[in-house]
């Protein structure tokens, strides 16, 4: 395994999953879209396995023609729900705080919609947090692409490469650090032994005490 040799000086952080819980307010409003379309409702556990993607890139594949009506329907039903519900992760507001401590430039990359993604950094009062909070939308193509990658990281100053961490839940995350030259970390345990050994993280990181500890290694 290639380790990291340098302390990040940026870490980038995916939002949905990885900074806050919000599998089961996708999970409805997603379904509300399902039943608008007249497609059978998914299980919560397929949300999980199949909510990848930004909006623009997967609800063509699920719902035809009919995906920006399908779209309109799914953000209406989110909107109603998703600050009602958010709710940090264990041990995120923490972490967030001893990186800023540490003088780490800290950005959010997101496939959630961009004015929706800051709308939930600020009902958290997080965005004090963050030199930069990129949601789909906001550059030319979404994760995994490297294209708002290369957007959150303008306001620091500071290049792709090795002092900078992308830190991810999904396979998606990793694959989008990997395009876009970053360290590619995965955060939390939502991933089976066998999907991480298929996007191939340069760390595994249970919870946020191990990400500290990590960079404290270093």
């Amino acid at each position: 395994m290639v380790g990291v040799v340098v302390r990040p000086s940026v870490i980038l952080f995916d939002w949905d999953n990885t900074l806050v819980d919000s599998w089961t307010t996708i999970h409805q409003a997603l379904n509300v879209a399902m039943a608008a379309m007249r497609k059978p409702p998914w299980s919560l556990q397929q949300t999980k396995q199949r909510v990848r993607l930004s909006l623009r890139e997967s609800f063509p594949r699920h719902f035809g023609k009919r995906w920006a009506e399908a779209q309109q329907i799914y953000l209406d039903a989110f909107r109603a729900i998703h600050l009602d519900r958010l709710s940090p992760l264990p041990g995120r507001g923490e972490l967030l705080e001893r990186f800023v401590r540490r003088r780490v430039f800290l950005g959010v990359v997101s496939n959630k919609t961009g004015s929706l993604l800051r709308r939930e950094v600020a009902e958290l009062g997080w965005t004090r947090f963050f030199g930069s909070v990129v949601g789909a939308g906001d550059a030319a193509a979404d994760k995994p692409d490297p294209a708002p990658v290369a957007l959150a990281l303008q306001p620091s100053g500071v290049s792709s490469g090795e002092e900078v961490w992308l830190v991810g839940d999904t396979g998606v995350d990793i694959d989008c650090a990997r395009n876009s030259g970053c360290v590619p970390i995965l955060l939390g345990a939502g991933l089976t032994e066998t999907e991480r050994a298929g996007c191939a993280p340069r760390y595994v990181c249970p919870d946020a005490e191990a990400l500290y500890r990590l960079f404290e290694a270093l």
